[in-house]
């Protein structure tokens, strides 16, 4: 027989006795390789052996024996597949232990020597990176040999493999797990252009990874509680899987300290003039504003060093704050599908004090038999023709606590994002540099910065360039909406087209107004309420606020909203009313519009009474149809009585056929009257109908009425 038979006699008796003798297999195994000790398969079947009865260390012996003297056998390489494969595996099963174990029992060397052999082995990117990186870690003397190198095959990988979104697992194991070993290893160098460029790409990543939506989260999983909203990094270590990763590799838990920590490693290490201890955004953004001050008297190199400074640093405490504002005023942006309903808000001018700045007492009402002398002492004179932009005075934003209990923090984020936008803006240089990496990360197509930058400018008094930035939002809205979750394409438009208004309104230009604010009223659901004072539960406003106070953070929600177009037509009307020349119909629509919040108005309708008084007479056909206040209704009766002054009013439709009518017939007056008492006493029994419900009513039947009102 030939030892190659006689070998294999050996190791099959071996096997036969496995199963009931354990001892008597391993006795002719030790015998086979003294007899054999250069043969593979005896070597690999006494490993065999001790692998399956799980004796981790002399499964362990064995293994190092066939890779120091059988390197080159493929079953040597399959084992150490599978024992790499178990070292990146997220399962805790037993037999995945038992591989890791198995593998820790080996020398460090041989370890290190096993898991560069086993890289070469890799013909997978991915697979070769992470093998890769279980070497880097376990062994940081390796990173300064093949730390950058993995870093760019990983970059070159991503460009070749042409992922679109930052958010790949390329990316992600460049910036969370190898950049990282690079740049806190003091003894790789590296030159400032890859630090700025890995700088670049880390934050591209960290941005990107936080502000992912709910419409690009096809695997997004798990729900949140509220405090995740509050909080990117708690929301960002939810179950989230990036594409050729597992779920544990996708994680990345408190992205914008780490994305911070880099910012902080790079500057370290390119010399930038830095401040010891953890600073706060505020800190950081005034250290920059400093350092501008100065930044044009450094030569050419230190130059670009602090450009860089500004720039990176800046921008980080942009991005960081944008997000942390508009997170809070539109989390649903932000939030799983399971994630609790938490209410938008949207930023508006403040028409609060539309009817003026007179309080009125409450508990009053003006009686019919009210004398026309006192009618008109008590005609508003306040503000009625205030400029409502606000231009000219400090802007201020106000917002109810009950709408955002974190509102402080949140504004705060508003202030430190928009001074920081400033900041960037302000020299050609840090505005080039920052326009070529916006550019660069496509940020035109982030509909959440969009936002933001919305407010900005609106917050800046730009109606002009607020109303293109908000056609731009809209199309960014088309590009999402194949994607959006019900309900969150009708919440995009009520946004747009109230703050389209808000811009219109402040620009002057009344028609558009009120044509932006009639459609939004075609998309108001309202609910239903009992009784007719429905405007007393909407969200009120402080009688006394702050000097300059012209913006506030509105409810964005069809409850909250409808009585701010309210406020808004009544702006726009109130204008046209109230000017020398004669204008019935706008005058009509401000009696209409006045009914809502009543008696906040009252001033401003007494202001009403007066010019129809001064008049004579007073022509509005829909009065019957939307006017179902009784105060009103008392002091319009009271118009036409001898001690009213017998004002001719034309309320009823078609008054003029009807007098017409009325004279061939039962003569002029008789039946005109009799037919206005008849219109009063069925109006006063309209008058516990649901005034939103009305006044909603008028706003959707009126609309070419309105809007030609204002041609």
């Amino acid at each position: 027989m030939s030892a190659q038979g006689d070998c294999e006699f050996l190791v099959k008796r071996a096997r036969e006795l496995v199963p009931g003798d354990l001892w008597a297999a391993k006795a002719w195994l030790i015998t086979a390789r003294s007899l054999y000790p250069a043969d593979f398969n005896i070597q690999y079947e006494m490993y065999t052996i001790e692998r399956n009865a799980e004796r981790t260390a002399s499964a362990g012996r064995l293994l190092y024996d066939m890779f120091v003297n059988f390197p080159d056998q493929p079953a040597v390489w399959r084992e150490i597949s599978v024992i790499t494969s178990a070292l990146r595996s997220d399962s805790q099963d037993k037999q995945t232990q038992f591989l890791r174990g198995l593998f820790e029992t080996l020398p460090g060397r041989v370890q290190c020597e096993m898991l560069l052999k086993a890289t070469e082995q890799c013909f997978n990117t991915l697979e070769r990176a992470e093998m890769l990186l279980l070497l880097l870690r376990r062994f940081p003397e390796t990173v300064v040999q093949h730390g950058v190198g993995l870093g760019e095959t990983l970059l070159d990988a991503e460009s070749i493999e042409d992922q679109e979104c930052p958010v790949n697992c390329f990316r992600k194991l460049f910036v969370c797990d190898v950049l990282p070993l690079i740049i806190n290893n003091p003894d790789v160098r590296l030159p400032a252009s890859l630090l700025y460029k890995y700088l670049n790409k880390a934050a591209e990543f960290y941005i990107n990874y936080v502000t992912r939506s709910t419409q690009t989260e096809s695997q997004y999983q798990g729900s949140q509680d509220s405090s995740d909203i509050m909080s990117p990094s708690k929301r960002s270590s939810q179950k989230y899987v990036i594409d050729g990763l597992t779920e544990k590799s996708s994680q990345v838990t408190d992205p914008w300290e780490k994305l911070f920590k880099i910012l902080s490693v790079v500057g370290m290490r390119c010399e930038w003039q830095m401040d010891k201890g953890r600073r706060s955004f505020g800190d950081i953004l005034h250290r920059m504003k400093d350092l501008c001050r100065y930044i044009s008297n450094f030569d050419s190199d230190a130059h670009i060093k602090y450009k860089n400074q500004v720039v990176y640093s800046t921008m980080l405490v942009f991005f960081k704050n944008a997000f942390q504002y508009v997170s809070n005023i539109q989390p649903s942006l932000f939030q799983g599908p399971n994630a609790p309903n938490q209410t938008p808000l949207v930023l508006l001018e403040d028409v609060t004090n539309i009817y003026g700045d007179t309080d009125i007492d409450r508990n009053k009402h003006i009686h019919k038999k009210r004398k026309l002398a006192e009618g008109r002492e008590k005609t508003m004179q306040s503000s009625d023709d205030e400029d409502p932009s606000g231009k000219a005075r400090s802007r201020h934003i106000t917002v109810n606590k009950a709408d955002l209990a974190n509102s402080i923090e949140v504004l705060e984020s508003f202030k430190l994002a928009r001074e920081s936008w400033e900041l960037l803006c302000s020299l050609e240089s840090l505005d080039k540099e920052f326009t070529r990496i916006c550019l660069a990360w496509k940020t035109d197509s982030w509909l959440w910065l969009r936002i933001f930058l919305t407010d900005m400018i609106i917050y800046q008094g730009q109606y002009k360039k607020a109303i293109s930035s908000l056609h731009h939002l809209a199309a960014l809205q088309g590009s999402h909406s194949p994607q959006q979750i019900t309900g969150q394409g009708s919440l995009e438009n009520q946004r747009a087209l109230i703050q389209l208004a808000t811009c219109h309104f402040a620009l002057g230009e009344y028609r558009q107004t009120c044509e932006k604010v009639l459609d939004l009223m075609c998309c108001i659901s309202l609910p239903i309420q009992e009784g007719g004072r429905v405007q007393e539960e909407q969200p009120k406003v402080k009688s006394k606020f702050r000097k300059g106070s012209d913006l506030k953070l509105w409810p964005c929600t069809s409850r909250a909203i409808m009585p701010y177009c309210l406020h808004l037509l009544l702006a726009c009307f109130k204008l046209r009313a109230f000017t020398d020349s004669r204008d019935d119909m706008a005058l009509g629509h401000v009696v209409v519009l006045l009914q809502h919040e009543w008696p906040r108005g009252e001033n401003l309708f007494l202001k009403a009474i007066n010019k129809i008084c001064q008049q004579g007479n007073f022509q509005y056909e829909n009065f019957f149809n939307y006017v179902t206040n009784i105060d009103m209704l008392e002091e319009f009766a009271y118009l036409r009585t001898q001690e009213g002054g017998k004002i001719h009013l034309e309320l009823l439709p078609n008054q003029a056929m009807l007098i017409k009518h009325h004279t061939v017939t039962r003569g002029i007056t008789k039946g005109v009257k009799e037919d206005f008492r008849l219109a009063m006493e069925r109006q006063v029994s309209r008058c516990g109908e649901n005034l939103m419900v009305v006044l909603h009513r008028f706003c959707i039947n009126e609309k070419i009425l309105l809007l030609q009102t204002l041609a």
